[in-house]
């Protein structure tokens, strides 16, 4: 994992990492919630990981009543 992330955006990669095997669409505000952070952290935060290189592959797919993510592990 990159030294460059922040606490939150390794936070939310790992919940991806996690989550992605079994699901895949994330709404922000749901990963806030599982979090500890609102929509927005999660929203600003995400971009940072969709231009990184990791192993994980997110596309914003769709807003209704907050993002949606489409993750692939």
């Amino acid at each position: 994992m990159a030294p460059e992330l922040t606490s939150k955006q390794r936070q939310i990669l790992q919940y991806l990492r996690e989550n992605a095997a079994t699901k895949t669409y994330f709404k922000s505000r749901l990963i806030g919630k599982e979090l500890g952070m609102t929509a927005k952290e999660v929203g600003a935060n995400i971009t940072a990981l969709q231009e990184g290189e990791y192993d994980v592959d997110i596309e914003k797919w769709g807003y209704s009543s907050s993002t949606t993510w489409k993750v692939d592990v």
